[in-house]
């Protein structure tokens, strides 16, 4: 599924600190908001599909979570990725660069290219 590839993303400046809990770590909200921000709105997510996709994501193990405080002094659960989930997103950066860039190449072709 492809929103677990943008979490993941939205997760790789925060790097799993070996340690007591790190701040930079990011809880479920925290997530959604900025991958909405940086999508400029065109990708919205409901609780729903987050949290479906960080328990997914930490089966395979491409995530950690913790237990934390967030800002407004409530419990959340906050995730990292880790250097497996890093290795994964190497691999899937690369797939879709590789497709866009093809995709690119075709919607630019002439339509008598196709003939």
């Amino acid at each position: 599924m492809e929103i677990e590839r943008i979490q993941t993303r939205s997760l790789a400046g925060n790097p799993r600190p070996h340690g007591p809990p790190d701040p930079r770590r990011q809880h479920g909200y925290g997530i959604a908001r900025r991958i909405e921000q940086v999508s400029g709105d065109e990708v919205l997510l409901n609780q729903g599909t987050i949290y479906a996709s960080l328990v997914r994501l930490q089966q395979r193990g491409w995530i950690d979570a913790a237990w934390g405080t967030s800002d407004n002094n409530r419990k959340a659960k906050f995730y990292s990725i880790t250097p497996s989930g890093l290795r994964q997103l190497e691999k899937d950066a690369a797939y879709w660069q590789r497709l866009s860039d093809v995709m690119g190449r075709v919607l630019a072709m002439s339509p008598e290219a196709g003939a």
